[in-house]
């Protein structure tokens, strides 16, 4: 048995296709394939059921592969050992994101992270958040960027800035005449909200009190923050976007943004690690770097602002 075993089988689990999996893994179908099967022989068990499709890992296969999750990452753990020794900024960091974040925060400051940094591989994936921290649990992920503190032992909470929730309105619908958008006034008629599991809808459902309101949402679900912001413009109904995402918005666009009433709705962002995370150095680098890409009236919270 031998880490590159380990690490072909975490594959086939992830991937669910040996073909994927040793193109991930950079080796050939066939080596791949006789790795893992040398493997299972030495165990004298199977660990994937190769007739089903997508593979599934057999009910021992999953426990050896729980296993050689936690093997791995205290294998990674001696080489970061030795990065943080020498304040090493390199090396592949993977990290979580949700997607109501990522197109607002990376672009500030992504592109001038590669350049400055160009040894370090950051691999970022947009996920919802109980998605992100099993993930960060499951040692996934180095890192996910969510808004609100992770509950749990295993987990380190950094705050990084607070971000107002906003309305964007079409130019039929009654509040786009108003200046400001009072929780009381929106139901869910032409609602344009994300799916359950979204932490950005589920704020709003509790600071707006739609509970009552779902069955009038059915229609008017669709997958993507930008989609609902495209049908919001054509003159259909509602949604809600964050604070960032007027940054990037052209003065057109911006006529349809209306700010809540005092107080007004605001998430706080945090970056979360685990208790064991080594890698300080490169964390409070990529801290610094968030810190400052985004308006500095965001890191404290202002007056008239309520986090949900």
């Amino acid at each position: 048995m031998n880490l590159q075993q380990l690490e072909y089988i975490l594959a086939v689990d992830e991937l669910r296709h040996f073909a994927k999996a040793a193109e991930y893994c950079n080796v050939t179908q066939p080596t791949l394939s006789a790795m893992i099967q040398k493997l299972e022989d030495e165990l004298n068990t199977k660990l994937f059921d190769r007739t089903t499709q997508p593979v599934q890992p057999t009910l021992t296969g999953r426990k050896v592969i729980e296993q050689a999750r936690i093997a791995l990452r205290q294998t990674n753990q001696i080489k970061e050992i030795v990065k943080e020794e020498t304040r090493s900024v390199e090396g592949v960091f993977r990290i979580g994101v949700l997607p109501t974040i990522a197109p607002y925060l990376l672009p500030r400051f992504f592109p001038e992270l590669m350049e400055e940094y160009p040894s370090l591989d950051i691999r970022v994936t947009e996920m919802k958040t109980q998605e992100c921290l099993e993930a960060l649990k499951g040692g996934v992920l180095e890192a996910v960027l969510i808004a609100g503190a992770a509950e749990g032992d295993h987990f380190h909470s950094i705050p990084l800035y607070y971000e107002s929730f906003l309305g964007y309105v079409s130019k039929h619908n009654a509040l786009f005449k108003k200046e400001m958008i009072r929780s009381s006034e929106v139901n869910g008629e032409q609602l344009w909200l994300l799916d359950e599991g979204h932490c950005f809808r589920d704020q709003l459902m509790r600071f707006c009190q739609l509970e009552a309101a779902k069955s009038c949402q059915i229609a008017y679900r669709l997958g993507s923050m930008e989609t609902f912001m495209r049908m919001v413009e054509s003159g259909k109904g509602i949604t809600f976007i964050p604070e960032l995402a007027v940054l990037q918005l052209n003065d057109e666009q911006k006529r349809l943004v209306r700010p809540f009433a005092m107080p007004r709705p605001t998430r706080r962002i945090y970056l979360v690690t685990r208790t064991d995370f080594i890698r300080h150095t490169l964390l409070n680098m990529l801290i610094e770097k968030i810190k400052a890409c985004v308006p500095k009236e965001m890191l404290t919270l202002q007056n008239g602002q309520k986090v949900v």
